[in-house]
C-alpha cells in the first residue's frame, strides 16, 4: 500500500512538472510572437520617421522666419494701422488646438500633450474654464478621446487630419481658427504640440497663435524699418493668413515626426525588454527541464533497485 502511494505521488509530481514545462514553453512562444510585432512596428515607424523628419527639417526654417517677420511687422506697426489678428482683448473665451496622434503604442507622447493641455488650462485659463469658455480643437484621435473622457469641452471637427495629412486640410483648420477669432468667438488661440528634436527627444510646447504676439525690442537695438509695396494694409491682409496657415502646418508636421520617433523608440525598448524576458524564461525552462530529467532518473534508479531487492 505504501509503495502504491509513493508511486501515485511520483506520478502526480511528474505530471505537475510536465505542466510547468508546457506553460513556460507557451510563454516563450508568446513573448517571441510579441517581439516579432514590436520589431516590425519599429521598422515601419523608422521608415515613416525618415519621411516625416525630412518634411519638418525642410519646413521649419521657412516657417520660423515667416513667423519672426510677422511678429516684427506687428511690433513696428504705428497706431494709425489697426490689425484685427493682432488685437489684444480681455481673455474671456479661449481656444486651444491640441495636436496628438491617431494611434497609440508611442510611449508617453500622447499623455504628455494631454498633460500639458490640462496644466495650461489650470495655470493660465482657469477663470475661463470655470465659466465653460475653454474649447479644445483636437488634431489626432488620442487627444480627443482622453480630453473628452476628462470632461473638457472638445471639438472633433479636425481630429482626422492625419488620415490625409496635407497643407490644404491643415489650412482649413487654421482658417477656421482665424475666422472664429475675427468674429470674436475666441479672444485667444494657442497651439499645444511636440517639437521634434530627434527620434528619442521631443519638446512639448504651448505656442501663441492668435492674437499675433509682438516682439519686445531689445535694449539698445535699432527699430526695424520695412518698406511696404503695395501699401501696408493690403500686404498685411494678404500676408497674415498665409503665415498663420504655415505656422499651424509646421506644428502638425512636428507632431507627426514626434509621433513616429516616439513609437520607434518605444518599440525598440519593448524589443529589448522581450529579450530580457526571454532570457529569464529560458533559464526557468532549462531548470524545470533539468529537474524533470533528474526526477525521472531517480525513479528509474529506484525502480531498478527495488527489482533487484
Amino acid at each position: 500500500m505504501m509503495k502504491k502511494h509513493q508511486y501515485l505521488n511520483k506520478k502526480t509530481k511528474t505530471k505537475k512538472m510536465a505542466g510547468q514545462l508546457k506553460e513556460v514553453r507557451n510563454r516563450i512562444k508568446s513573448v517571441q510572437s510579441t517581439q516579432q510585432i514590436t520589431k516590425a512596428m519599429k521598422m515601419v515607424s523608422a521608415a515613416k520617421l525618415r519621411r516625416a523628419q525630412d518634411s519638418i527639417i525642410q519646413m521649419r526654417p521657412y516657417a520660423q522666419k515667416l513667423q519672426e517677420m510677422l511678429s516684427n511687422i506687428v511690433s513696428n506697426i504705428e497706431g494709425g494701422t489697426s490689425i484685427k489678428l493682432a488685437e489684444e482683448r480681455a481673455i474671456e473665451k479661449v481656444l486651444i488646438i491640441s495636436i496628438t496622434s491617431d494611434r497609440g503604442l508611442c510611449g508617453a507622447y500622447n499623455s504628455n500633450v494631454v498633460k500639458l493641455t490640462r496644466s495650461l488650462i489650470a495655470e493660465k485659463y482657469e477663470a475661463a474654464y470655470k465659466k465653460g469658455n475653454v474649447t479644445i480643437w483636437n488634431i489626432g484621435k488620442k487627444g480627443w478621446e482622453a480630453l473628452s473622457k476628462l470632461g473638457y469641452k472638445t471639438d472633433a471637427t479636425h481630429k482626422d487630419i492625419y488620415l490625409n495629412l496635407s497643407f490644404e486640410n491643415v489650412q482649413a483648420a487654421a482658417q477656421a481658427a482665424v475666422k472664429a477669432f475675427e468674429n470674436k468667438e475666441f479672444d485667444v488661440v494657442e497651439i499645444i504640440y511636440s517639437q521634434f528634436k530627434n527620434a528619442a527627444t521631443q519638446q512639448f510646447v504651448a505656442e501663441a497663435f492668435l492674437p499675433i504676439p509682438k516682439v519686445l525690442p531689445k535694449v539698445g537695438a535699432k527699430k526695424s524699418d520695412f518698406i511696404f509695396d503695395p501699401n501696408k494694409e493690403d500686404l498685411i491682409a494678404e500676408l497674415m493668413p498665409k503665415i498663420l496657415n504655415t505656422q499651424l502646418y509646421k506644428a502638425v508636421l512636428d507632431g507627426n515626426a514626434s509621433e513616429h520617433g516616439a513609437r520607434m523608440t518605444a518599440m525598440d525598448k519593448a524589443s529589448e525588454n522581450a529579450n530580457e524576458l526571454l532570457k529569464s524564461l529560458k533559464i526557468s525552462y532549462n531548470r524545470a527541464r533539468q529537474a524533470a530529467i533528474t526526477t525521472e532518473l531517480t525513479e528509474i534508479v529506484s525502480g531498478a533497485a527495488a527489482l533487484q531487492g
